[in-house]
């Protein structure tokens, strides 16, 4: 759990970011006014097209994309992951998608992944409603207890309680926020969803098609819900307004954690006096510097995230092995939290230096499960490979920190790169060369980035007066700041 919670207010959006009892930033949440989150909304929608090949379907859920419906989801497979809390359970045989519906049918989904790239929004056919303990589950005898409730005490009697306080045909989630709560608190969480549940199914009824029927907590209140424990030290608003709704909404539903709510006073903007305004620049930075030298790389793609560990500057005082081996578990820890700060997700390969000993490999493994245990993302993650590789999958409903900061870079179209100015001096004498083999004794006029001009002056004069000597040519070539470095024209006048 976070040692502090900070909440920056704007017109334009809002920031929550999570300290941990260091001070240190480990998480970070943003969201724009106009791009706020759907994950959580209920919407009574049209399916618009089924296609049996990818066994899925869009659906019209009144956004701009059509939402995406995999099979999995229509039946039942629920996703108990969705908020956080890690439930085991076995999947289900799930029916072709085009015997369970049918095109122009209503539809009653609700968004579990919001729309990321190019993708439209994912929805589920099984609505959850979270609360401060329990996640409701309408349809669904089943109780499940999260993960990281360990005691197995614990586990029994949070898990008796509600099986006493359910409804029938209804099932709970029980969060990790519910160690040690009352059978009062449960009953109370219960009551207040059950009440959510009936205003979604009389909204429902008088609905037409494409409606939105429910929409979850903003951010900050969803911050307060999801991150507000016993162990926070303070949550810290800088909104006056925003305050008073904070502790509006913790004395109606868990009065004891009132007292943790402050307002910030500073006259410097909050995200600066805690230091965290320093550190959202170095979560974009692709190299990271470990303190014994080392450093890793981090290069999102389309499809994956590659991690890659070196040993830079530190050469170690004893044997490569053990040179590895301290850099790869330095390396570590590290890795967990910016996997954790830029919130990555989908396919993670994390290239460690390679060990030759089996049981330096265990040990790696070991301690980053263990660094990645408190990661509220569902993750997957597999052995040390032989390539010295450790390959995890970690669950993604929002775009990373990277995707909702930035975009591609226009100049390079995302590659990351461009031609240098030596190689588009060389293609424009390939281009003369062509006109060469074709005609002589004209006038060319060169138009190109004033990098590339100004070396086809100086480094190259030499090839463009060999040219000009082979074909009989006048060159003239201009210079135009305007020009793309990649991008010339050669004009035969």
């Amino acid at each position: 759990m976070p040692g502090k919670i900070i909440i920056n207010l704007t017109p334009e959006q809002t920031r929550v970011a999570l300290l941990d009892s260091n001070d240190q930033l480990s998480e970070l949440y943003i969201e724009r006014i106009k791009e706020a989150s759907l994950v959580g909304n209920v919407y009574k929608g049209k399916v618009v097209k089924i296609l049996p090949g990818m066994q899925s379907a869009f659906v019209d859920i009144g956004l701009e994309k059509a939402a995406f419906l995999h099979a999995a989801d229509v039946l039942s497979a629920f996703d108990y992951s969705i908020f956080g809390e890690e439930i085991e359970e076995t999947d289900p045989i799930t029916p072709p998608i085009e015997d369970m519906l049918q095109e122009g049918e209503d539809v009653f989904v609700q968004v579990s992944k919001d729309s990321i790239g190019t993708k439209g929004a994912r929805v589920t056919s099984y609505i959850t409603l979270p609360g401060r303990y329990l996640v409701l589950m309408p349809g669904v005898e089943h109780i499940g207890v999260s993960r990281k409730i360990l005691e197995e005490d614990e586990r029994a009697r949070v898990k008796d309680l509600v099986a006493n306080l359910k409804p029938d045909n209804f099932g709970f989630i029980i969060r990790t926020a519910s160690e040690g709560c009352t059978e009062e608190e449960l009953k109370k969480d219960i009551d207040y969803l059950m009440l959510l549940w009936e205003n979604i199914q009389k909204k429902k009824e008088k609905v037409s098609s494409i409606s939105l029927l429910y929409s979850d907590l903003d951010i900050t209140l969803r911050s307060v819900r999801d991150f507000l424990s016993h162990d926070t030290d303070k949550l810290i608003v800088d909104s006056k307004d925003e305050y008073n709704k904070l502790v509006d909404f913790v004395n109606t539903y868990f009065p004891k954690l009132v007292s943790k709510i402050a307002c910030y006073e500073g006259t410097e903007p909050i995200f600066d006096a805690y230091g965290i305004e320093l550190e959202i620049p170095k979560a974009l930075g692709k190299r990271i510097w470990l303190k014994s030298g080392g450093y890793i790389i981090i290069d999102q793609t389309e499809a994956l995230t590659s991690i890659d560990v070196n040993t830079g500057k530190y050469v170690g005082k004893t044997s490569l092995e053990d040179t590895i081996f301290k850099t790869n578990i330095e390396a570590v820890k590290e890795i967990a939290y910016q996997i954790r700060l830029r919130n990555l997700g989908g396919i993670i390969i994390i290239d460690f230096i390679d060990m030759e000993k089996e049981e330096n490999r265990h040990k790696l493994f070991s301690v980053f499960s263990e660094a990645m245990i408190n990661d509220r993302a569902k993750c997957t993650i597999l052995e040390v490979s032989e390539l010295g590789l450790i390959q995890m999958t970690r669950k993604r409903v929002r775009e990373s920190l990277e995707r909702v900061l930035c975009e591609s870079c226009n100049y390079c179209d995302g590659k990351g790169f461009i031609k240098s100015p030596t190689t588009v001096a060389y293609e424009i004498f390939m281009e003369l060369r062509k006109i060469g083999a074709a005609q002589r004794n004209c006038k060319i006029m060169i138009t190109a980035n004033s990098q590339v001009a100004d070396l086809i002056y100086d480094d190259e004069r030499e090839g463009i007066e060999r040219i000009e000597k082979e074909y009989s040519f006048k060159i003239i070539v201009k210079a135009d700041k305007s020009f793309h470095q990649e991008f010339f024209e050669v004009v035969t006048l």
